[in-house]
């Protein structure tokens, strides 16, 4: 597919995961792709531009989008991918933790967001995506800071949609499940028993898999692509039908 051609799609937390992914297809798709994250890794070169930015700065979140705007030649779509995870009920966490998380989970979003903003005005084929999670909607075990960004994402996504609909900007998330990504690799690495964590992990998901990156990838290309052009304010679970179905 091709419907991506002379577009500039901007993805954040592009270096690994659900980011590299969505950066890689992009590019297979047409897009001149700029890649923003705290570490670059040695495959980002391979994309039109990567540049190293923390999303909890704003000068930094500044100086990137208006480097990516003047090298590419403006910016079509953003995929707001940053995120970090968070472990725990209500009691496992400070106050600190839970400023660091919503800082990048939900505040990073309206960073970037902000700063890229005039350029998708001026874009006929403007999009945004979020990672949101299916814990936005679901009540998983060890999650409360998490959840709650989360939920909080859901949110923005609607409200975004909203006040953006009128500007051509297409505001939609994806709700993925618990994916194969580095995070819950770590997050296994960390278990007791990391086998039957994994075991637990891919059993509550009534796919008995985990979510892959590239499966949240395509999800997130549907709803940047043009194709996609009356298609606003929704999120999309990729999940393995844990929000949805109930089994046995």
């Amino acid at each position: 597919m091709t419907d991506f051609t002379d577009l500039v799609a901007v993805v954040t937390g592009g270096s690994s995961g659900i980011g590299a992914a969505t950066a890689r297809l992009l590019t297979q798709r047409g897009a001149k792709v700029a890649v923003l994250d705290r570490e670059i890794q040695p495959q980002d070169d391979r994309q039109a531009l990567a540049l190293r930015c923390d999303v909890r700065d704003s000068g930094a979140v500044d100086d990137a989008v208006r480097a990516v705007a003047e090298q590419l030649g403006g910016i079509d779509v953003l995929v707001n991918n940053a995120g970090i995870g968070a472990i725990g009920d209500i009691a496992a966490n400070g106050d600190d933790e839970w400023h660091r998380v919503f800082d990048v989970n939900v505040v990073g979003i309206a960073r970037v967001t902000r700063a890229a903003l005039p350029h998708l005005r001026a874009s006929q084929s403007a999009s945004i995506v979020n990672t949101c999670s299916v814990v936005a909607h679901v009540g998983l075990p060890q999650r409360a800071l998490y959840g709650a960004s989360k939920g909080a994402v859901a949110a923005l996504t609607l409200a975004m949609a909203v006040d953006h609909v009128k500007d051509g900007i297409r505001v939609n998330a994806v709700t993925p499940g618990t994916a194969d990504t580095p995070w819950v690799g770590r997050l296994l690495g960390q278990a007791a028993d990391p086998d039957e964590a994994a075991r637990g992990l891919r059993a509550r998901q009534p796919m008995g898999r985990l979510v892959t990156a590239d499966e949240v990838a395509h999800a997130i290309a549907y709803l940047a692509s043009p194709l996609s052009a009356s298609t606003t304010g929704t999120l999309l679970a990729v999940d393995g039908g844990i929000s949805g179905i109930r089994v046995g």
